[in-house]
C-alpha cells in the first residue's frame, strides 16, 4: 500500500507533471489541493492542514527559531522572481529612486513574507534604505495572517501599522494614505483583500523605470535569482517515514526536467524558423531553475543573512537546522 499525503501547492510548469499525474513519486500517493500561496501559508503555519505543501522561506526561518519544529524543508524550490523590481509608487510622491522611499508610507501584504524579505534586503544593500527608513503598513490581519500564526511583532526601530479592515493596500493607494507597495497582490483568496489593479492604474508606477533591466544588473551583480517558495513535510511523517523525503525530492526534480524539455522544445521552433537568434537559443537551452542545495545555497544563506539583518530571526539560521538530512548534499 502507498503512503497517502496531502500536498498543498500552486500550479506552474514545474508543477504541473505532479499535479497530473505525469510524475508519481515512488511508494506515495498524493492528494493535492490547489491553493494560492498566501492562504497555503496561512493554513500551513496556523492549522497544519497538509502533509506536503510549498512554504514561504522566510516564515519556515522564523518558525523554526521561534521553536516550532512541526516542518522539515525539502530543497524544492517552485517560485522565484526579482521582487524589488515590482515596487509600485504613486505618481505624484515624487518618488523616482530607491532613496525616495526614506521617510515614506509603504505598503505590504505581510511583513514577514519572503517576497518583502527581498525586496527590503536589496533596497539595504543595493541602494542603502533600510528598513527602518520606511514606515510600513500591512494589510493582512492578525487572524489571517503569517505574523499572526508566529506571534510576530515588529522588530525594533520598524514601524508597522495596521491597515483597517475596511480598506486595503489598493484603496490607500489610490487616496494617498501610503505612497508605494512592496510586493502587491490582487487575488481571490481567504487571506489577502485588495481588488484594484494597481499596476495598470494611471496614478501608478514603477519604482524602477524598466523592471526587467534592474532584474538583469542585480542578477549580472550578485548571481542571485531570489528563491520565494521551498518545500515542507510534517516532520513527524519524516521521522517515520524518511524514505519518503528522497522520494519526494526525486519526483519534483523529474518534473523539472519535464518543464525544461518543453520549454527546449518550443525553443527549437523558434531557432529553426528563425525567429530567434542561435546565441538566444543556446541561452534559452541553459536550465536556470534547480532544486537541490548545491545548486541554491548561495542564495538561502544570503536570505538568512537578511533574515537576521532585519530582526525576523534572532541568529543567523543554518541551512541543516531547516532541511532534511538526506536532502543536503543534493
Amino acid at each position: 500500500m502507498k503512503l497517502q499525503l496531502s500536498l498543498a501547492i500552486t500550479s506552474n510548469p514545474r508543477t504541473r507533471p505532479i499535479l497530473d499525474g505525469t510524475v508519481k513519486p515512488d511508494g506515495i500517493e498524493l492528494v493535492p489541493t490547489i491553493l494560492h500561496p498566501s492562504e497555503m501559508f496561512w493554513r500551513q503555519l496556523r492549522f497544519a492542514d497538509f502533509d506536503v505543501s510549498e512554504m514561504s522561506v522566510s516564515s519556515l526561518m522564523m518558525a523554526r527559531a521561534g521553536g516550532d519544529a512541526r516542518w522539515i524543508g525539502l530543497p524544492i524550490f517552485t517560485t522565484r522572481k526579482f521582487f524589488h523590481t515590482e515596487i509600485l509608487v504613486r505618481r505624484d510622491a515624487k518618488i523616482d529612486q530607491p532613496a525616495d522611499l526614506k521617510g515614506r508610507r509603504v505598503g505590504v501584504p505581510e511583513y514577514q513574507q519572503t517576497a518583502a524579505l527581498w525586496t527590503r534586503g536589496v533596497l539595504q544593500h543595493e541602494f542603502g534604505v533600510p528598513a527602518t527608513a520606511m514606515e510600513f503598513w500591512m494589510e493582512r490581519v492578525p487572524t489571517h495572517s503569517h505574523a499572526g500564526a508566529l506571534s510576530f511583532k515588529a522588530p525594533p526601530g520598524v514601524t508597522i501599522n495596521q491597515i483597517p479592515p475596511e480598506k486595503s493596500i489598493g484603496s490607500m493607494m489610490l487616496t494617498g494614505e501610503i505612497e508605494a507597495v512592496i510586493h502587491y497582490i490582487r487575488n481571490d483568496n481567504l487571506v489577502d483583500r485588495s481588488t484594484v489593479d494597481l499596476p495598470n492604474h494611471p496614478d501608478v508606477k514603477t519604482l524602477f523605470p524598466d523592471p526587467l533591466q534592474e532584474g538583469v544588473r542585480f542578477h549580472r551583480k550578485t548571481n542571485i535569482y531570489p528563491i520565494n517558495h521551498g518545500m515542507v513535510m510534517r516532520r513527524a511523517l519524516a521521522d517515520q517515514h524518511p524514505w519518503a523525503v528522497l522520494n519526494l525530492f526525486k519526483a519534483f526534480e523529474a518534473a523539472n526536467a519535464i518543464a525544461d524539455q518543453q520549454r527546449m522544445e518550443h525553443v527549437d521552433y523558434h531557432a529553426t524558423a528563425g525567429l530567434i537568434s542561435p546565441d538566444a537559443a543556446k541561452a534559452l537551452r541553459q536550465p536556470v531553475l534547480r532544486h537541490g542545495m548545491k545548486a541554491n545555497r548561495h542564495i538561502l544563506e544570503t536570505a538568512a543573512t537578511y533574515s537576521v539583518e532585519q530582526g525576523l530571526t534572532p541568529r543567523l539560521m543554518r541551512l541543516d537546522e531547516l532541511f532534511a538530512a538526506s536532502t543536503m548534499d543534493q
